[in-house]
């Protein structure tokens, strides 16, 4: 096992709880040429808190499609044209699969036809309901149909995040940094990433941990092999187990077809497991198991299947301190971390601050159309003064903030919004209890993204339901 700094400080897991509604509701386009039908999908789903729009045609929900951000698409199969054979829905079908073929659609069939159902799903239907339908099973129906769409475009932007920071010769992830603390870290790497060990990757959020499994998976045989990302410490007992180790048909209610799971996904490739520390024992178990044997098996299968997968996990939380306490296994522990690689603090590479500005302003300049912004000497000092408690990623947003903010071509310290002076904050800091520092960091992180968890969340490093969480146990309030 090889280090290369001091461990960090741990952050205590709060009390668990259920989290909040998303911010957001989800849209719902719901198709049927019968009036009272809409009327009536609209009142259902309108209670369970999806906005809801409606078309009594094809033509009509085509349209729809065209001019709305649709999130699930409900539609009959059989329209006032050709009331038995779904034609009509089928052409629907289809179409709406070469507009969009990652928007979920359930199909809803009033004739009992199982053959239509089964031909609808073939032509990329997720899922199929009857009518007279049943409110809870539709509902349900829907839920999971939304929660596989929503991870799918979660793959999909990691994907376009992955191939956005390739850069050079063999698509490698640029890592920017000139530092002296960063040295260490990237001699690591050269020697770490062409092997299969597994690798633990801590530090604080914001510091870049998720850049680093990239780069180890660029840097290895497995380049060209897939790296699948998944947030860990966030999946609930319920979807644990069909998330990372996928399910068959049948295997539990609304289970309607095969699903792969992670760890196949990434066969051949690099499994990236974010938030390590916060998964509950329970699941700890289930993920040593695999990690020991190399095999599997989905959830309703009795077929062992073997996979080839290399793990690279990330946490901010003090796993030693974790398994001091009973948090965490340590035989996971030692499974996870052949090779441990412990990221610095901005604050603890200050010299890094110019080049990563400067990075993030070329990149997001080229994004706004705003190609030849550069920085003032008045903001850059500015950026050195700052402590910088959300690290990069929090500089990251600040440049990016600050590009929009800029009247000319260039950035001024006023830009970046940064209150505070380098020392006020700093003796701040110091003087806080770890639960006080994470609670204002949560609260700045809300101020900055106007009371929108979602967002927060993304600028914290955690996920959604981690940050409800923080926010009940610290009680605060104004969040949507």
């Amino acid at each position: 096992m090889s280090s290369v700094s001091e461990p960090l400080p741990t952050v205590s897991n709060p009390p668990t709880s259920a989290p909040a509604p998303a911010a957001r509701p989800a849209r719902i386009l719901v198709a049927d040429d019968q009036a009272d039908v809409l009327e009536a999908l609209r009142l259902l789903l309108k209670r369970d808190g999806y906005a809801v729009v409606t078309a009594q045609s094809p033509a009509g929900a085509l349209a729809t499609l065209d001019s709305e951000d649709v999130d699930l698409v409900l539609m009959d199969l059989n329209y006032a044209r050709d009331t038995t054979s779904g034609k009509e829905g089928m052409d629907l079908l289809g179409r709406i699969r070469a507009q969009d073929a990652a928007l979920p659609v359930v199909v809803m069939t009033a004739w009992g036809s199982v053959e239509g159902a089964v031909e609808a799903m073939r032509g990329g239907a997720r899922d199929y309901v009857q009518k007279p339908w049943d409110n809870t099973r539709l509902l349900a129906t829907l839920r999971t149909q939304l929660e596989l769409g929503r991870a799918l475009k979660r793959s999909r932007r990691l994907e376009e995040e992955n191939q956005h920071l390739r850069r050079g010769q063999g698509g490698a992830p640029n890592m920017v940094s000139e530092s002296r603390a960063m040295q260490p870290i990237r001699r690591l790497i050269e020697r770490v990433a062409p092997s299969n060990a597994n690798v633990l990757v801590t530090g604080e959020h914001g510091t870049g941990k998720e850049v680093v499994a990239r780069l180890l998976h660029a840097s290895s045989s497995r380049a060209d092999r897939p790296f699948v990302a998944v947030n860990s410490g966030g999946l609930s007992e319920g979807v644990f187990e069909s998330e990372l180790f996928g399910h068959v048909k049948g295997a539990f209610t609304d289970a309607k077809a095969d699903r792969i799971g992670c760890f196949e996904l990434a066969d051949g490739g690099t499994l990236f497991l974010d938030e390590i520390g916060n998964m509950p024992l329970s699941q700890q178990a289930k993920l040593l198991r695999v990690l020991q044997t190399g095999e599997l098996h989905p959830v309703g299968s009795s077929k062992t299947r073997r996979v080839d997968v290399r793990v690279v996990s990330a946490t901010n939380v003090d796993l030693a301190k974790a398994v001091a306490e009973g948090r965490f296994r340590e035989d996971l522990l030692y499974r996870l971390n052949t090779v441990e690689l412990q990221l610095p603090a901005l604050r603890e590479r200050r010299e890094d601050i110019p080049l990563l500005a400067a990075h993030f302003l070329a990149e997001h300049g080229r994004r706004y159309g705003r190609p030849t912004m550069r920085l003032s000497p008045n903001a850059l000092e500015a950026l050195l003064a700052y402590p910088w408690p959300g690290n990069v990623r929090e500089l990251e947003h600040a440049v990016e903030r600050a590009l929009l903010m800029a009247a000319g071509d260039e950035v001024t310290a006023e830009d970046l919004l940064l209150k505070r002076s380098a020392r006020e904050g700093q003796s701040r800091l110091e003087e806080m209890t770890l639960e006080e520092v994470e609670r204002y960091l949560i609260e700045r992180a809300l101020a900055r993204h106007e009371g929108n968890v979602s967002e927060a969340a993304k600028g914290l490093g955690l996920s959604r339901s981690a940050l409800y969480r923080r926010l009940q146990h610290y009680g605060i309030k104004g969040a949507r």
